[in-house]
């Protein structure tokens, strides 16, 4: 799951970072373009590396839980569920990594400083 996770937001870099017509799009919408898409971007590729190793999942995978829930919240209210005649690819992969990640920070949640043993129950 980590690293379905961190291939799907890596993945995505490519158009951010890249400016591509879709990405601009988007991110013009919401009145987040260029500082938004690229800000977003670095943080999604932190988020990604996160995932990778299994100290640093729990951190992954709530920062990935904070910019989906962004892009979901996006998606709900300014952009739409479809993008340009996507049939809502970018809505859908959105919904199943935010829930992927919630899965995977409940599965490392004792591995949260501080708060991890609270957690484990």
């Amino acid at each position: 799951m980590r690293l379905a996770v961190a291939i799907i937001l890596i993945q995505t870099l490519r158009f951010k970072f890249t400016g591509h017509e879709d990405s601009i799009y988007i991110f013009s919408k919401v009145g987040l373009e260029p500082v938004g898409r690229i800000g977003i971007g670095i943080v999604e590729l932190i988020a990604g590396i996160l995932l990778l190793f299994k100290k640093t999942a729990w951190a992954g995978a709530t920062l990935t839980i904070g910019i989906i829930g962004g892009a979901i919240m996006m998606h709900l209210t300014q952009l739409g569920i479809e993008i340009k005649g996507d049939g809502g690819v970018l809505f859908y992969t959105a919904v199943t990594t935010f829930v992927l990640a919630l899965i995977i920070l409940y599965i490392y949640r004792k591995d949260i400083p501080v708060l991890g043993k609270k957690l484990s129950f």
